[in-house]
């Protein structure tokens, strides 16, 4: 079966079409480019998840809580002990892509490969320009995974992508416009949004038939319903609304964003151009609207 995913993956890959973020379209090995990987890094919300609370910059060390216990992001500085300091540009595009380390094993979904799978070439090499020349070494070990018993048998994982994950590249919509594409990408691939947005099935894949309709996160808090349903979504927004809520947190009735998403805003899309934001609410205001169930 790792065969297979790894066979669907090559031929995925070889179709990845262009989607422009940001401001640059980098040389490789410039400055520019690992300028650009940090834009990357902070639109993909790397640092929420691979920086600790008072944790030196992506040292890792940050809980994820679920149903199955406590996912502890790892050190990804350059550091060659603790981090992906001894890692190959080639380890890191797998890791990203196909959801596996360097030595072969799966990675748990906790790591939105899911999403990242369809990150662009060009995204993946700037990301790693930047985590090796622009980032600090730090020598921090990883903190294990506190996990169920039954979760830790890594093997498992194998049944659950074939379940749950479908690799490949991201797929412009020839009838929709650059903005609205862009994203698009934004939203379901780099920014994996939907990841938390989106209730889970028993299994813990997404639930395809309710994307974006809002879910109950593992550590109690909310991540809202953010499809244009008017009475418990985000269809009485405008773009603009939308567009200044990622860019300050601030809702449309003047409160400001608390728990998780203040950090994704604050270490992320806060960082964005206004052209990114303002796609990305192009994209999200045109979802079907889906009415959330409350749990």
């Amino acid at each position: 079966m790792t065969a297979c995913l790894s066979a669907l993956f090559l031929v995925a890959a070889t179709a990845r079409a262009d989607v422009s973020i940001g401001e640059h379209d980098p040389a490789v090995g410039s400055d520019e480019q690992i300028a650009y990987g940090e834009y990357v890094l902070r639109a993909g919300g790397c640092v929420t998840c691979h920086t600790a609370d008072d944790g030196d910059f992506l040292a890792g060390g940050r809980a994820i809580e679920s149903p199955f216990g406590a996912f502890y992001g790892p050190n990804i500085t350059p550091d060659k002990e603790y981090g992906i300091g001894d890692w190959s540009e080639e380890d890191f595009k797998r890791a990203l892509l196909e959801g596996r380390g360097p030595d072969g094993r799966h990675y748990y979904p906790a790591f939105p490969y899911t999403a990242y799978t369809r990150m662009q070439p060009r995204d993946v090499e700037a990301l790693w320009a930047f985590l090796q020349s622009g980032v600090e070494p730090v020598a921090r070990e990883n903190t294990p995974h506190d996990l169920v018993w039954y979760a830790r048998f890594r093997p498992s994982l194998v049944g659950w992508k074939w379940l749950h994950f479908e690799p490949g590249a991201f797929e412009p919509d020839p009838e929709q416009s650059d903005d609205w594409n862009r994203g698009a990408y934004l939203t379901n691939a780099l920014g994996h949004c939907m990841e938390c947005h989106t209730p889970r099935t028993r299994t813990g894949g997404l639930d395809l038939n309710r994307i974006g309709a809002g879910a109950r996160l593992p550590d109690g808090d909310v991540a809202p319903n953010i499809t244009p349903d008017r009475e418990t979504g985000i269809g009485r927004w405008g773009e603009r609304h939308i567009a200044r809520y990622l860019e300050m947190g601030l809702t449309r009735d003047g409160d400001f964003a608390g728990g998780s998403m203040a950090d994704v805003i604050d270490h992320g899309t806060a960082h964005l151009t206004d052209a990114d934001r303002r796609a990305i609410a192009a994209y999200i205001g045109s979802l079907d609207p889906i009415e959330h169930e409350p749990d």
